[in-house]
């Protein structure tokens, strides 16, 4: 590491939080704010000028330490903290790496303020190159995904409420419930359809599951069977079922799949399962 070297990346360490003032300043002066806006603001703006000066403050460190490999994982770990604090906070990924332009132009101009002090040589100069920007790009990549990786994950919990809520047992009275089916039923909804029903079965203390399918247009071989396994296992618990509203293409299926439907029982609507039940009862 040059004497040079060495200098820049010590002022960029000790000017970090000034320079991170002068990028947070010049991000926010070209974003319309309201004033509802300014006051979240205010309350995480510290937290804000500490997250931009640790990653300049990383810069510094690079310049003045060649270990690339403790660099990367530093940038790495700044970058997935980042990515998950600017997600959290709903920005969306586009309007975050704009910072990407304002870090590069004033770590830069830092760059040639100190080193107008110290006339810096043409080597010194390509190296903090070769430094400073893989950085940029490398925290961009590590950014990106991380953020990404929290939009995915962010889906697939939205997608897992949405289908949880599609698993509604209701409770008509006392050990009888009915759940009804609406929409299309595809292998994940029918895997929920057994540990969800199961578990409310056996909450609200069932003899009885009514399993409604009159809202259900299409099933394939696989859901169907998955049904029927749910079926099977509620009668492991003492559960028994009833399946009302059939639609003819529902039972076109059930006839071509050969099926074992015996101890099943079928009726047309939810008020001859009613009196089913109240026959058994």
């Amino acid at each position: 590491m040059s004497e040079q070297l060495r200098i820049i990346g010590e002022s960029i360490i000790n000017k970090r939080l000034e320079i991170a003032k002068e990028v947070h300043l010049t991000r926010l002066s070209g974003l319309p704010i309201t004033e509802e806006q300014i006051r979240k603001l205010q309350k995480i703006e510290p937290q804000i000028l500490n997250i931009r000066a640790e990653f300049i403050g990383i810069f510094g460190q690079a310049l003045i330490n060649d270990n690339e490999q403790s660099t990367n994982a530093r940038l790495k770990e700044w970058a997935e903290e980042t990515g998950t604090f600017i997600f959290d906070l709903g920005v969306p990924l586009g309007e975050a790496l704009k910072d990407t332009s304002f870090y590069r132009k004033f770590i830069w101009k830092a760059v040639e303020e100190f080193g107008a002090e110290i006339d810096l040589i043409a080597s010194t100069i390509f190296k903090i190159i070769s430094v400073v920007d893989p950085l940029l790009d490398d925290a961009v990549y590590y950014f990106s995904l991380t953020y990404v990786r929290n939009y995915e994950q962010s889906l697939y919990n939205s997608k897992n409420a949405l289908l949880e809520l599609s698993v509604p047992v209701v409770l008509l009275t006392s050990g009888v419930g009915v759940l009804p089916l609406i929409g299309s039923m595809d292998t994940e909804r029918a895997e929920l359809l057994m540990e969800k029903t199961l578990e409310q079965a056996s909450t609200l203390r069932l003899n009885y599951l009514i399993l409604d399918v009159s809202g259900v247009f299409t099933i394939d071989t696989m859901v169907l069977n998955q049904l029927f396994k749910v079926i099977n296992a509620l009668a492991l618990i003492g559960v028994k079922t009833i399946i009302t509203g059939v639609r003819p293409e529902v039972a076109q299926t059930i006839v071509k799949l050969g099926i074992n439907l015996a101890g099943i029982t079928f009726k047309f609507n939810l008020q001859q399962a009613f009196a089913e039940i109240q026959l058994v009862g």
